[in-house]
């Protein structure tokens, strides 16, 4: 299949290095012998679209026995998105799932008014060593959407379009590009897909969506003759035509974009709104601890403990 008839590859070089609004290098942070790199929020950079938290967890090795282990905690006004290169997390929520998901599979949980959810290592990932390496990330939800009911999504990876060219490897998650559309139920538009490129293949980026950005997770891409290494965030101008180069060993991407949203968005611990008083009832919701009675509830099968409001 052609995967963008409309769109042609071109040179890199056709575009000058302005055309990136915002480069972002998240500083890796140690918590407990795991790595995360956070490229959003950013200080220069809220959002990309309506993706609003952006975190790279991994790679990480652990011993048998071992693993992470995320207990129970609160969302609202978003969906979050987790997707595994490596490893796997049973994900377990207040709406009675219990799922684990692995390399190439989606999980797309909507907190709308109030969900809770833990992640933990699986138990037969326990039972011998074991890595774990992927990203999760947070879309704002519009504002008449914010206090619909929570809902979750599991999509297997045979679910999920693949758009394949010559060096390129396009596995749509969310949202449509390239004439393809992601089975997640969306409230906003946006696009997310993982991208493999083979060594000196050309991509370009979709031009259906206002804001785009691409983070680099293994290798190297150039755009417009600068070389940009993993761990590198890229938001590009509106409008402009991108078209990104791989390195001489390829490149893994991690795409992501849509339309920006009609206003702004607060952000506090796992709780995201476009009113401080919504933050300010969640808050005070989850301190009062009166599951089933309210926002929130806790996992069925994971009751016994969970994450205090910070501070």
């Amino acid at each position: 299949m052609s995967w963008n008839p409309a769109l042609t590859p071109g040179c890199p070089d056709e575009i000058g290095v302005d055309a990136i609004e915002t480069l972002i290098v998240p500083r890796a942070r140690d918590i407990g012998g795991f790595e995360v790199r956070r490229a959003l929020p950013a200080p220069k950079r809220q959002m990309v679209g309506p993706f609003i938290f952006f975190d790279q967890m991994g790679p990480a090795e652990f011993l048998t026995g071992n693993g992470i282990d995320v207990r129970p905690h609160p969302h609202i006004g978003l969906g979050t998105v987790t997707y595994l290169y490596d490893g796997d997390l049973h994900h377990r929520d207040s709406l009675g799932t219990d799922q684990v998901i692995r390399p190439g599979a989606l999980n797309w949980m909507v907190a709308g008014r109030g969900v809770t959810h833990s992640e933990r290592t699986s138990v037969v990932s326990r039972e011998q060593a074991s890595r774990l390496f992927g990203i999760q990330t947070w879309v704002a939800l519009p504002d008449d959407k914010e206090e619909i009911a929570p809902a979750f999504e599991h999509h297997g990876q045979d679910r999920l379009p693949v758009i394949e060219d010559e060096g390129v490897r396009v596995q749509l998650l969310l949202g449509d590009a390239y004439g393809e559309r992601a089975p997640a139920t969306l409230y906003s538009d946006a696009f997310y897909a993982d991208v493999q490129l083979a060594p000196g293949a050309l991509f370009p980026l979709p031009d259906n969506h206002q804001d785009r950005g691409l983070y680099v997770i293994d290798g190297a891409v150039t755009i417009a003759g600068q070389r940009f290494d993993r761990a590198q965030m890229m938001v590009f101008r509106p409008g402009d035509r991108i078209t990104v180069a791989a390195g001489e060993q390829g490149a893994r991407l991690m795409i992501l974009g849509g339309a920006t949203l009609g206003g702004p968005r607060y952000i506090w611990w796992n709780f995201v709104a476009s009113s401080k008083e919504r933050i300010e009832e969640a808050k005070r919701q989850w301190q009062a601890e009166q599951w089933g009675a309210g926002l929130f509830d806790l996992p069925p099968k994971d009751r016994d403990e969970h994450v205090p409001l910070p501070g």
